[in-house]
């Protein structure tokens, strides 16, 4: 998220925003916000929201996804905001939207359905899981 420029806006208990600004090194040939970086955004919200539910000796996977870009990603800033619709032991169901923000307002971009797992200690060896998100 550093790398982007992404920052978290919104920590809640099963609820998370993530804020970019616009960047034209992370735009496609048109100018619009490069799809991948949309999909970053909502993906890492989603996950963070799940994770925000999850025991602290979990770390946060993200095990399957479905991303429908609704309208070309053109703004100032971007806003990706992400729920739990289903918190589970083990797998967790989160929905987030994509938001392009300009002075007129805010225009939906895209919209994501996904499962993030709880990774859970096992005494072997695994990546470092990420720092617990905290309020700004």
């Amino acid at each position: 998220m550093e790398t982007i420029g992404a920052t978290l806006s919104r920590v809640e208990p099963g609820e998370v925003e993530i804020g970019l600004p616009y960047r034209a090194d992370l735009t496609q040939q048109d100018g619009y916000l490069h799809a991948g970086i949309v999909t970053t955004i909502v993906d890492s919200a989603c996950g963070y929201a799940a994770f925000t539910l999850m025991p602290a000796d979990a770390a946060v996977l993200s095990v399957e996804f479905k991303l429908n870009l609704l309208s070309p990603a053109r703004g100032e800033r971007f806003v990706a905001r992400a729920r739990v619709l289903k918190p589970g032991r083990t797998l967790t169901v989160c929905a987030g939207d994509v938001f392009a923000v300009t002075g007129a307002g805010e225009k939906l971009v895209a919209t994501m359905l996904a499962t993030m797992m709880a990774l859970r200690p096992t005494g072997e060896s695994r990546p470092v899981a990420p720092s617990r998100p905290r309020h700004p």
